[in-house]
């Protein structure tokens, strides 16, 4: 599949930002809501410097695997909260443009509007590829949030300066909630249902779990 080239990798912060908030007005909040082929995407690092990002692709209807791939890389910029996806980017537009089929949805290990400048990894990804994205979080990142309910499905909104980012979402019961968070082309509504059907087994959805697992035995 192809990514677009809408800008160089930046060096430094404050180009960085000026991607970030050039490219935040390109995130579309509405789009389709079935899907047959979802992606999980993922990133492994090997000591500070080394990366493996991962791709596995799974037939939406059944889960099972159509495509992964792998690519490795370096890390070329500093760590700075809030700018994170630029150290991921590179490897994981590599990993993207080496697979075969095209996805309808990328699932990524992170977030998208649950970011503290709106424009997470998942949202970064979606506008490179045109295609929906949604972060799912393991850990809370910005705003704020009730607990939820303790059954599967339950959920409560993230709430960052005012403004509805995401939803705290229970997959299993009795289980930490994961943070769903949009990304590009996918209503909230529709995020949320992905992610509890993507995870019925576990607390991850599947499609991550999956890139997980490659990117940490990419052999």
């Amino acid at each position: 599949m192809h990514v677009k080239p809408l800008h160089p990798w930046p060096s430094g912060i404050a180009e960085a930002e000026a991607v970030q908030d050039r490219l935040r007005a390109h995130v579309e909040l509405t789009g389709p809501d079935t899907f047959s082929l979802i992606a999980g995407l993922d990133v492994h690092y090997h000591g500070d410097e080394e990366v493996t990002a991962a791709v596995v692709v799974l037939d939406a209807a059944t889960l099972a695997p159509v495509e992964q791939v792998v690519a490795h890389g370096r890390v070329t910029f500093p760590y700075v909260p809030g700018l994170f996806a630029f150290r991921e980017l590179p490897a994981l537009v590599d990993a993207l443009e080496r697979l075969t089929v095209t996805p309808d949805l990328l699932v990524c290990d992170g977030y998208g509007l649950a970011h503290p400048r709106g424009f997470g990894l998942a949202c970064h990804l979606g506008v490179l590829t045109g295609l929906p994205a949604l972060g799912v979080g393991k850990t809370p990142f910005v705003g704020t949030h009730e607990t939820p309910g303790e059954e599967r499905g339950a959920w409560t909104p993230i709430v960052h300066e005012g403004v509805t980012v995401g939803r705290a979402l229970r997959t299993r019961a009795g289980v930490k909630p994961v943070y769903v968070s949009q990304g590009h082309r996918i209503s909230l509504d529709t995020a949320t249902e992905q992610v509890l059907r993507l995870a019925s087994r576990y607390r991850l959805p599947e499609p991550v779990r999956h890139a997980d697992h490659l990117a940490r035995h990419p052999s």
